[in-house]
């Protein structure tokens, strides 16, 4: 088995009545960032709390590199994780917080300031958690995550309170840390980032698996094709666009969203039309739209 890599195996979770898990199962490969997606109350958290040990399943497993995280010799050094960002006793300062957590794991204090660092918090390190923003605890949060330099990631929402800069951030430090050949998977409702650094996505709903696979599949596997154009003369470009199935709708900007004929297609209809063209571009689906049709009428439990 890969090292770091991720097995979710039938897992299972009852909450007396409630099914907040049914019968999950997905890889997480080594190298690759994958989205952990769904609606609320889809069961992401509890997936994720099973797979930490936080949670006993009612059935099935999840597995780290082949072992249960509760079998592994040095969970800090395997695995860096964030599920909440406000669990900080508010009286420490960042830094003593990351330090109590070098303490418990055997590591020099010395990774508690290169940890800060990474994180963009190293001149808010003296100051008490408790005056953190909700970002900056989120930050810290991602620091705890990384102490061990961990083979495998694993954040439920790290985006949650950022800024754009600092969403952008998380962005590049995730996929830096996937190009390195770690495992990454990072829950998030933020589609359209997860679209940008996401590698895979494992999309579920109602405790149950909708989907999984490469973004670029899902994306290209909508079927319709898209093409955004501009031009000074719209009206003669429609006029040459008359292939069965052909859909156009007008953006906000001016642009025309041409559906269902290829970029060539449209290229050449301009060129008959003898219009000028200043943009002509093919478009990737939408990942939140497509994640809106696969999880329509599969509501959340909790």
């Amino acid at each position: 088995m890969a090292d770091g890599q991720i097995v979710v195996s039938g897992l299972t979770k009852q909450f007396r009545r409630v099914r907040a898990v049914d019968n999950l199962s997905f890889t997480v490969e080594p190298g690759r960032v994958t989205g952990f997606l769904g609606p609320n109350g889809a069961g992401k958290t509890t997936t994720l709390r099973m797979l930490l040990g936080l949670v006993a399943p009612t059935a099935g497993h999840a597995t780290i590199g082949g072992r249960h995280y509760a079998d592994l010799p040095d969970p800090l050094r395997v695995v860096g994780a964030g599920l909440e960002a406000a669990s900080f006793h508010k009286g420490r300062t960042g830094r003593d917080h990351l330090r109590v957590l070098c303490a418990a794991g055997g590591l020099s204090y010395q990774r508690a300031d290169e940890t800060l660092e990474m994180v963009g918090l190293t001149p808010a390190a003296k100051r008490k958690v408790k005056g953190y923003s909700l970002g900056m605890k989120q930050r810290l949060g991602i620091a705890a995550g990384m102490l061990g330099d961990p083979s495998v990631l694993i954040f439920d929402e790290p985006a949650n309170g950022l800024d754009p800069e600092g969403i952008r951030w998380m962005r590049d430090l995730l996929s830096g840390f996937a190009k390195q050949g770690r495992t990454v998977l990072v829950s998030s409702h933020l589609l359209s980032e997860v679209q940008l650094f996401a590698d895979d996505v494992v999309i579920i709903a109602a405790g149950k698996l909708i989907r999984q696979g490469p973004v670029s599949e899902l994306t290209d596997a909508d079927g319709m094709q898209r093409v955004r154009v501009r031009t000074p003369e719209p009206q003669k470009l429609l006029a040459e666009l008359k292939a069965p199935g052909t859909a156009v709708q007008t953006e906000d900007d001016g642009a025309l969203l041409v559906t269902g004929v290829p970029a060539a297609a449209v290229g050449r209809a301009a060129l008959v039309a003898g219009v000028e063209l200043h943009e002509l571009s093919p478009q990737r689906a939408d990942l939140e739209r497509i994640f809106l049709e696969l999880t329509s009428g599969k509501a959340g439990i909790r």
